[in-house]
């Protein structure tokens, strides 16, 4: 069943999801050796209350950071409940302004021995270089364009509402970069030709239910109910989203792993399409090993692709291109084996 939450804050365009700090480490511990020296942008995020900024500002030295820039948009309203700051003569609360904090060096201001969230608050509390305010912080914004200019690679859980246009922004500035979205934008038609050009792939975490932190009331029992078996109150706003991958541009060894093949190919087994030639491959697990031509198999094959292995020719939605039967309407049609060439292409 869809979840009524996500179906809600899509409608109203509420979209303030906050990413727990366990499912970020749990991403990005793959990725370390693309940070060593880079200026890392966070630039959906609100200091006081993203983890993505906290996990790069503790880690800053531990990564070999060149510099960690973190913006958002006009604030939001949820509450940061680890780091505070005094205000000082700001008339406006400070989840209605938008600034950017732009940290160069994370040191141990307090002597304990180690940097800690006290030295990051330290740091934002009485460094004036390091905050200051943006006019929307929209990351669409001429200034935050600039920002976007210095930065190496992305790391953020941009608005799903605005996924396409963010991707779009990214591609367009040739910028590294990992993100997470809903698992159904790799249907989206500016979203799955990025695929097939390999510039765009999904990252470790792929088809998972993650549960945020928002700012909506979780109302569905069912979803309370799994909030809670995580250790959370769902009266604390914690909602589960199913269905989210990571996707990256950034060159991981996922990518290089090789399906293992066991199944052979039969007619009785595999039925061609009656308007395409193709063979329908209903899960994974039965990819044949032995066939050569077209295949059309489950948009989770994007979950592990690996472009020495598989070609991407097409998705089966594409209605002008391929018309399919409606029992594998949902299908991404993929690609062809590479076996001595490179094996499997898919449509």
């Amino acid at each position: 069943m869809a979840n009524k939450n996500l179906n809600a804050a899509k409608t109203a365009k509420k979209d303030e999801f906050y990413t727990q700090m366990s499912d970020i480490e749990r991403e990005l511990q793959h990725y370390w050796q693309h940070f060593r020296g880079k200026t890392i942008l966070c630039n959906c995020d609100d200091p006081y209350e993203s983890n993505f900024f906290k996990y790069f500002a503790l880690r800053f030295n531990q990564l070999g950071l060149k510099k960690l820039i973190c913006t958002c948009y006009n604030g939001s309203p949820v509450q940061g409940d680890e780091l505070m700051i005094d205000w000082g003569d700001f008339t406006e609360e400070p989840k209605k302004i938008a600034y950017k904090v732009e940290i160069t060096e994370v040191r141990d201001m307090n002597g304990d021995g180690a940097v800690d969230l006290s030295d990051v608050q330290y740091l934002l509390q009485n460094d004036k270089n390091v905050l200051s305010i943006l006019k929307t912080g929209d990351f669409r914004d001429p200034e935050c364009i600039e920002l976007l200019k210095q930065a190496d690679v992305v790391v953020t859980n941009p608005p799903f509402s605005l996924f396409r246009e963010y991707v779009a922004q990214l591609i367009k500035y040739e910028k590294k970069f990992i993100i997470m979205g809903r698992m159904s934008a790799l249907h989206y038609s500016e979203i799955f030709p990025l695929f097939m050009n390999n510039k765009l792939w999904c990252g470790y975490g792929f088809n998972i239910s993650v549960v945020y932190k928002a700012p909506y009331e979780n109302t569905l029992e069912t979803n309370r109910k799994f909030v809670r078996a995580k250790g959370l109150n769902p009266d604390d706003n914690y909602i589960k989203v199913p269905a989210i991958c990571w996707y990256t541009n950034l060159d991981i060894s996922k990518r290089h792993e090789q399906l293992d093949l066991v199944c052979r190919y039969t007619e009785e087994d595999y039925p061609t399409y009656y308007n395409y030639n193709a063979i329908d491959v209903g899960e994974l697990s039965a990819i044949p090993c032995d066939y050569s031509g077209n295949m059309g198999v489950p948009d989770t094959i994007l979950g592990c692709y690996n472009p020495e292995q598989f070609e991407l020719i097409g998705l089966g939605r594409d209605g002008g291109n391929v018309i399919v039967d409606r029992s594998i309407y949902e299908k991404i049609k993929l690609f062809k084996s590479k076996f001595s060439a490179k094996s499997h292409r898919f449509l």
